[in-house]
């Protein structure tokens, strides 16, 4: 049994395609539902999230080093550090923790 990977390229186009222009063409009018709204407002989010919670910890040469640098950023954002903050911050316990471990 033979796969022919131009089968796949066309269906893997045909999906990714449709996902993006189906609701271009069917929801022309403005989304009132709140619910629909705050869902989509979130999706960028919780697709950065999903993508790099796993870089996080493997990124590291310890995944106990990236997860507790990942609570200190997590710690750090809560009480209103800026993007730049909490990036230097994560890599400043990164480092420390694996200089003296």
């Amino acid at each position: 049994m033979t796969h022919n990977t131009y089968i796949y390229i066309a269906l893997m186009a045909i999906v990714t395609l449709s996902i993006r222009i189906l609701p271009l063409t069917f929801i022309r009018r403005q989304i009132k539902n709140q619910f629909i709204q705050s869902f989509l407002y979130y999706v960028p989010y919780v697709t950065i999230a999903v993508m790099t919670f796993p870089a996080i910890l493997d990124a590291t040469g310890s995944p106990v080093a990236g997860g507790i640098a990942l609570i200190a950023g997590i710690i750090f954002a809560w009480f209103g550090a800026n993007l730049f903050q909490v990036s230097v911050i994560c890599c400043l316990v990164v480092f420390l923790l694996s200089l003296f471990a």
